[in-house]
């Protein structure tokens, strides 16, 4: 189990759509909260989506079959794996998630600061 469920930043019947029209109107630099992913994948099972600088990340949470470890994005030498989803938001609350914009190629990067709740 993620440790997603009982969670306040986890939104189980949202879809991408939803999830992102949530974040805009919370209009903070750091509100999140985290989705399953559209593809419902066993490999990549859920999405931080985040707000920043005007902008929404939907980032992949990876899930790593031979370790049963998360991690974000795509796979990277020396990345950080966590034992459960709620430790990636523990985590990024603390410490600063780099955020990737591919489309500008340009690198930001914030803390989970502000839970979103979708209504």
């Amino acid at each position: 189990d993620a440790g997603v469920h009982s969670k306040a930043w986890y939104a189980a019947t949202c879809d991408r759509k939803m999830a992102e029209d949530a974040l805009y109107r919370s209009n903070k630099d750091g509100s999140f909260l985290i989705r399953k992913s559209s593809g419902q994948d066993s490999q990549q099972p859920y999405t931080l989506v985040v707000f920043y600088n005007k902008r929404v990340y939907n980032i992949p949470i990876r899930f790593i079959e031979s370790t049963r470890q998360y991690a974000l994005g795509r796979e990277k030498s020396g990345e950080e794996r966590f034992d459960s989803v709620a430790e990636i938001v523990e985590n990024h609350q603390r410490t600063s998630l780099v955020l990737i914009d591919s489309q500008n190629n340009t690198k930001d990067s914030t803390k989970l600061k502000h839970i979103v709740r979708v209504s």
